[in-house]
């Protein structure tokens, strides 16, 4: 087969970043008069999820830091759902990944499934929330302000979202995602966070929103009553700062890992436009003829899902998988479509040939490839030479270098995704 010429190229990006984390933190909490909320000797819970989120590990150890100065006594929950096979020890290892635990953050993690029912929704279904949780003094929520991955609202992923599912467990994740089949994410998750704020004692949250190269853009601390506003408002400028590929139409993506930590359904929907979710309308761009997704990270604990997403895969990936926590998450997600496992090929070369041979009447070299590392990092990608015409001209996309004909080693790997180009 001939491939096409690649180039490297890069998304540029003016893009606001913290700098420091603590002092900003710190700089927040005052604004919300954190000691006028912390009685001395209080059990305060922290949502600890399972994201890849940028300097998480600082965010919590110094939210820690800040609670003991105010002689409360605080602890991590992980709100996690149904990740790490939807058990406690599974949670506490996808903490530790992410550099969290006891000793790293200065707080005990109590890791448990148990949850309690605080509530019912309007719908009917009862509202479940760790058991830790409930019968702390108080809780404060911590989650990036980002848009899901299955649907499009005002309220979307953040805070809300951690409290309705992360710290519903596994229990009350199925109870939330049996929910949305009939009513839609966008009126369960903020009616089921709005019942746990009626019934759980959340203290105030702390909302983080990432740029386009996965720094730390924005900390706000939030009081309970505005966390329904402030999150409209986060993530109205989260979708300003999210990367989005600069093309509208692509015959083959090729993408070198997926995982848990990169999204929550392992390929971001928003990014590689396709969401696969009953009730919920695909995006309208961009649209990708062919995706080929070549290895899972580490991180994901061999959890898999959104691996249906693709069209092509690798046996490396399908062999790194777990199936017990891949069918676990994608059911408990209602999402039994992400856990199916497309046709997997020996080699990235053979993944990467059998999507270029089933496009349609394109040459292979005349085809518009985009290869990224993940759907996280997208600032820097290799597209192809039919994509260069689009490239030429634009002030966002920046030209790096000629890369030659797609190539891979003598045991049919591709090369990795180069960057950075900025």
């Amino acid at each position: 087969m001939n491939y096409p010429k690649m180039y490297r190229i890069g998304q540029v990006f003016d893009v606001p970043r913290v700098d420091n984390i603590e002092e900003t933190l710190r700089k927040e909490l005052e604004s919300i008069q954190i000691s006028s909320l912390i009685k001395e000797g209080a059990r305060i819970a922290i949502t600890a999820g399972s994201r890849g989120i940028a300097n998480i590990d600082r965010v919590l150890r110094h939210l820690v830091h800040v609670l003991k100065e105010n002689s409360a006594k605080p602890f991590l929950i992980p709100a996690m759902g149904s990740h790490g096979g939807g058990t406690a020890e599974g949670q506490l290892e996808i903490l530790e990944s992410l550099k969290v635990t006891e000793e790293s953050i200065g707080a005990p993690i109590l890791s448990s499934m148990e949850v309690v029912e605080i509530g019912k929704s309007r719908f009917g279904f009862p509202v479940l929330v760790d058991k830790n949780a409930a019968e702390a003094d108080g809780v404060i929520v911590v989650n990036r302000v980002k848009p899901h991955t299955e649907f499009e609202g005002p309220i979307e992923s953040g805070l809300m979202k951690m409290m309705a599912i992360g710290m519903g467990k596994h229990k009350g994740c199925i109870q939330v995602h049996k929910q949305t089949i009939n009513y839609r994410y966008v009126e369960v998750i903020p009616e089921i966070g709005r019942v746990i704020l009626e019934n759980v004692p959340i203290l105030f949250g702390v909302a983080l929103v990432e740029n386009v190269y996965d720094e730390t853009a924005i900390i706000k601390a939030i009081l309970p009553s505005q966390f329904r506003i402030e999150e409209e408002r986060l993530l109205t400028e989260a979708k300003r700062l999210m990367a989005r590929l600069p093309f509208d139409k692509i015959d083959v993506l090729i993408v070198d890992e997926m995982g848990k930590n990169i999204s929550g359904t392992g390929m971001d929907t928003n990014i590689i436009g396709r969401i696969m979710f009953i009730g919920e309308r695909e995006p309208e761009k961009p649209k990708v003829t062919r995706i080929v997704v070549l290895g899972l990270t580490e991180e994901s604990h061999g959890n898999a899902i959104g691996i249906g997403l693709a069209d092509y895969t690798t046996q490396r990936l399908v062999n790194d998988m777990d199936a017990g926590a891949t069918s676990i998450n994608s059911m408990a997600g209602m999402s039994p479509e992400k856990g199916r496992i497309p046709i997997s090929l020996k080699t990235d070369k053979e993944a990467v040939e059998a999507a270029l041979d089933t496009i349609g009447p394109v040459d292979p070299e005349e085809a518009r490839v985009v290869h990224i590392k993940n759907t996280l990092e997208i600032a820097d990608l290799h597209v192809s030479e039919a994509l260069l015409e689009e490239v030429e001209g634009r002030e966002d996309l920046k030209l790096a270098e000629e890369l030659g004909p797609l190539s891979f080693d003598g045991e049919g790997n591709l090369g990795p995704v180069q960057g950075e180009v900025r």
